[in-house]
């Protein structure tokens, strides 16, 4: 008989998932699962690429002179922030402080940043700010910071101001979306912008046949979530089934997050082409539709909130909605952060020295503030003196700012590329300075759970028991394996 521990592989550090509040997945009995971007991932260079040609053409038809712009993928990262009244990208810490801000695609001095944002915290409930919620978002920031420049030059005179700017941007956007015209070129060559993966319909084959319903609940509509859900899941199914077999229902034109938050009608996709007649009474198991809400899923499986986990990539209109009002269990998809764990491993020796250092680095500042201290004393004569002289004091002190001179100088070498190994504009999403970011925070207080592609559900299977870890709190430190003091400072 093999070795039952050859059955048993323990997934890559960035394949695992991530607990933010403690899950019982044997106790979810329902797990619904938004589309693009969670079930159907798309090679973010190219969709992005494409979306930000098509506003960029729509606006050319205006006579904008922006025929020399182009799309850069490096310029936006998920979880920055638009300042629709200054015209900035920002990117701030888990308070709302902003550690790093460009206007256009210019990056702002800190003298700049702090003249601008020293009183001011970004909350994304305020108009003032627009949060980049996911892939789909970063076309949008890019053309926003390359069109600043053109408003400050005065090169864009039918432009109100900074956010005029935002809305004719992002509405074009929203235009192509509803009217499908993006969709419409991803159908002509999916093997161009969709990323093949047999390993998600399998992690959903595992759950279905571990007793649990699967509901589709997307925003796209339904001609294309037949096609595209064909295209890549039907594949990589057993040969008797397709891709609808899998879900105990299909919810499309959700409209999210109304979905979540509202009663809206629902509508029953009664043939291939779409045809649609009104629901009056409860949502059968094995149907399409197009719009409800959240209330009718719970009534036709006859759970409630404790028993379903949704799982999407917006953390405002997928994971935050669900949670709020219904109490759902909710899990977030963050395909970057593969790419982000895999730096970060890559840098893992460098960040040993770097957290040596810095250290080293703490324990001179502590004999200098004390020595400063007895120095004060002794000066204005008050209080407990020290044995040695005030020059021997101020020489000491004198040689510890050479040692700490010193020590800045192996840092910021390290500093500089610890910011730059995933994005050289913004580095890492999950982190603002060495505070968490913005979006981490969002992360930490929406998602209970969090992953990179929904096929890491692989490796802890539907019967899994998620832990969350022991939080750290500041007064941790030298009790438990937590973050040190130097891991927050900025």
């Amino acid at each position: 008989m093999p070795d039952i521990t050859s059955l048993i592989v323990n997934p890559p550090h960035e394949r695992n998932i991530f607990t933010n509040r403690t899950l019982n997945m044997q106790s979810i009995q329902l797990l619904g699962y938004d589309m693009d971007y969670t079930l159907i991932y798309y090679d973010v260079k190219r969709l992005e690429k494409m979306a930000y040609e098509h506003v960029k053409g729509k606006l050319l038809e205006l006579g904008w002179p922006i025929e020399h712009l182009n799309y850069d993928p490096e310029m936006m990262i998920r979880g920055l922030v638009i300042d629709r009244k200054l015209g900035n990208i920002v990117k701030p810490n888990r308070f709302g402080y902003i550690k790093r801000a460009y206007h256009g695609t210019l990056p702002m001095d800190y003298k700049g940043m702090r003249q601008a944002y020293s009183r001011t915290l970004v909350d994304i409930r305020q108009s003032r700010w627009v949060l980049l919620n996911t892939l789909f978002d970063l076309s949008v920031g890019c053309l926003y910071a390359q069109l600043v420049d053109h408003l400050d030059r005065l090169k864009l005179p039918e432009v109100l101001g900074y956010a005029d700017l935002q809305e004719k941007i992002s509405r074009r956007l929203d235009l192509a979306y509803a009217k499908g015209l993006l969709k419409d070129e991803i159908l002509k060559d999916p093997d161009t912008y969709i990323v093949k993966d047999a390993e998600t319909p399998l992690a959903l084959l595992d759950q279905k046949y571990a007793g649990k319903a699967l509901v589709l609940i997307t925003d796209s509509d339904w001609g294309y979530v037949r096609e595209i859900m064909s295209y890549t899941f039907d594949r990589h199914l057993p040969d008797a089934m397709n891709w609808r077999e899998l879900f105990d229902m299909i919810i499309v034109s959700a409209g999210k997050p109304n979905f979540f938050l509202q009663k809206q009608p629902a509508f029953e996709v009664v043939d291939e082409e779409g045809l649609l007649k009104p629901v009056f009474e409860s949502l059968q198991r094995g149907r399409i539709y197009v719009g409800g809400h959240a209330g009718m899923v719970e009534d036709a499986f006859g759970m409630d909130g404790s028993e379903i986990m949704y799982v999407g990539d917006h953390i405002e209109s997928d994971v935050h909605a669900s949670k709020s009002i219904l109490r759902w269990r909710t899990a977030l998809v963050l395909p970057e952060l593969e790419e982000e764990l895999a730096c970060l491993d890559q840098f893992r020796s460098e960040q040993s020295d770097l957290f040596k250092i810095m250290k080293e680095k703490v324990t001179l500042e502590n004999q200098m503030i004390r020595i400063k201290i007895y120095a004060q004393r002794a000066t204005f004569g008050y209080g407990p003196q020290s044995d040695m002289p005030i020059s021997a004091l101020y020489e000491k002190m004198d040689e510890l700012a050479e040692k700490m001179s010193a020590l800045d100088k192996r840092i910021k070498p390290l500093a500089i590329k610890a910011w730059k190994i995933f994005n050289p504009h913004w580095g890492l999403i999950s982190r603002s300075g060495w505070d968490k970011s913005y979006l981490s925070r969002l992360l930490e207080g929406h998602a209970d759970i969090y992953m990179s592609r929904v096929s890491n559900f692989l490796y802890r299977t539907p019967f899994a028991f998620l832990r969350s870890s022991r939080s750290s709190l500041p007064h941790d430190d030298e009790l438990i394996e937590g973050p040190r003091r130097w891991e927050t400072e900025d």
